[in-house]
């Protein structure tokens, strides 16, 4: 089994390797800046640049589902009949929209740790606490996002007709079935548009996390700027990624967009 995992492994790798789009054998950085500061390999800085682009792109990815579902439930909560629900989903929002990105993600990062750390010390124990600068970071976006994606899903749901709730009861679908068959469908439709704003702004805050230390785009050509004095190109060059993630997810929220609104084009 050791051998199957290690055959895996080495060929999983292998496929990574070619086909990186930085550092690959037809990689950005391998065929136009082969024996420049940012050429691949020991001499360069191609690797550590692409290396911070899967870190943001790794975190962005991580971030977006746990802050839709945050703010899903908080959408449910700001209309719920519960008033307490509503208080409290107005506050949470409230909160972290009115603070700064930065501010939230020291608040996570150092916060955290002491309130893990004196929990620690209350049961006696005197080990020391530490989270990871992605866990914080990922956990700071996704607060920041969820409070700016609850107000966008509140307003689909407020644009679905009361009638479909009433519909999906009348042919005897439960609240839970009438949810996930009949309003979820709808809402991601309405809500789409909003929500790819919230991921490009998701994108670019995520350079804010390089200063607790994760390697990101942003801390990657920070470092070669510094060390190489060329901080016109480095910068440059993480301008250059950050536009073209851009314009890869506008390509790709435009096809999500066309599949989720086929039904109506086809009315």
């Amino acid at each position: 089994m050791d051998g199957v995992a290690d055959t895996l492994s080495a060929l999983v790798n292998g496929v990574a390797t070619l086909l990186d789009p930085f550092c690959g054998p037809i990689g950005v950085f391998t065929l136009l800046a082969s024996d420049s500061l940012v050429s691949c390999g020991a001499t360069g800085w191609g690797d550590e640049i692409a290396l911070g682009v899967k870190v943001t792109i790794s975190l962005a990815v991580a971030t977006l589902p746990v802050g839709l579902a945050l703010g899903f439930l908080i959408a449910l909560a700001m209309q719920s009949k519960e008033r307490s629900l509503r208080a409290a989903a107005g506050i949470y929002t409230t909160i972290f929209r009115g603070l700064p990105e930065l501010l939230t993600l020291f608040i996570v990062y150092y916060g955290f740790q002491m309130m893990l750390q004196s929990a620690l010390s209350w049961t006696g124990s005197d080990g020391r606490v530490e989270i990871s600068a992605f866990f914080a970071g990922m956990l700071a976006l996704s607060v920041v996002f969820s409070s700016y994606a609850s107000e966008v899903l509140l307003s689909a749901f407020k644009a679905i007709p009361t009638g479909q709730y009433e519909a999906g009861s009348a042919v005897g679908l439960t609240k839970g079935l009438t949810m996930r068959l009949v309003i979820v469908p709808q809402l991601i439709r309405i809500a789409l548009p909003g929500l790819g704003n919230l991921w490009l702004v998701l994108l670019k805050d995520t350079a804010l996390v390089s200063v607790i230390g994760l390697a990101d785009i942003l801390r990657q050509t920070g470092v070669a700027a510094r060390v190489s004095k060329e901080a016109f190109l480095f910068y440059g060059i993480a301008c250059l990624i950050y536009l073209a993630l851009a314009s890869l997810s506008s390509v790709g929220l435009k096809f999500v967009s066309n599949w989720a609104n086929r039904a109506e084009v086809s009315r």
